[in-house]
């Protein structure tokens, strides 16, 4: 366990103007593996991940990761449903957050070229990145948080827009930085996706962590009743 885990959540809430979006919730995270947050739409998974991510005010309960807040911060990335591009090469996006935290500019872009061959776009370093597919997009925008060596990397339905072959390639990246040791937490509407990547589940409704478990034993036999019918496909 790193010194950035665990992460406790004690009847943690967030709330915009006055309607509260997330808890009260009780979770503790100790940073291994992939935790999938699943749940009907609306049931609070993009704000509880930007709760934990510290991007969603605390409006209510704490919060504490292992280490201090600002150390937290450093130690963490977030790949977001639709990624923000900036206006840059492919090369200068991914040099970007190393080039913000001091790295000597030919160090960067030696990183940012080894990562962009490592995600398959070796060969598109020159090419801005709005002109990106979507799929190449998110890719960029997994390379681009990955090449900071986060302990912890937070996804919000990274591949919600793509296609089968697009989703096989992030799978891919997400299955080798989980093995080299980086903690993921990613929200999924995905049933198959939250199979194969899942170690654990957090099953949200209404803003509640209804269930919490080992995934296979939660695909294979939910405890309640709430989860029983959202993996039946009901209305809940």
């Amino acid at each position: 366990m790193s010194a950035l885990f665990p992460l406790e959540l004690k009847a943690a809430e967030t709330a915009r103007r006055g309607q509260r979006l997330v808890g009260p919730v009780d979770v503790r995270l100790e940073g291994a593996g992939c935790t999938v947050v699943i749940g009907p739409n609306g049931a609070g998974k993009t704000s509880l991940l930007r709760l934990m991510h510290g991007t969603a005010r605390l409006t209510g309960g704490s919060l504490r990761w292992g280490c201090g807040e600002a150390e937290a911060r450093q130690r963490q990335a977030f790949v977001f449903q639709q990624p923000v591009m900036l206006c840059r090469s492919v090369e200068e996006n991914l040099a970007y957050p190393l080039r913000a935290r001091g790295v000597a500019r030919g160090e960067a872009r030696a990183k940012a070229r080894a990562w962009a061959e490592r995600v398959g776009l070796g060969a598109m370093l020159g090419r801005q990145a709005p002109v990106l597919s979507g799929g190449e997009r998110q890719k960029l925008a997994l390379a681009r948080a990955l090449i900071i060596g986060p302990e912890v990397l937070f996804l919000d339905e990274p591949c919600a827009a793509l296609d089968g072959a697009a989703t096989r390639d992030i799978e891919a990246i997400l299955s080798e930085a989980k093995a080299g040791g980086t903690a993921l937490v990613m929200a999924t509407h995905d049933m198959g996706q939250a199979r194969r990547l899942g170690d654990e589940v957090l099953f949200l409704l209404s803003g509640r962590v209804r269930e919490r478990g080992p995934a296979q034993a939660f695909f294979e036999g939910p405890e309640t009743a709430e989860a029983q019918a959202f993996l039946r496909g009901d209305i809940i």
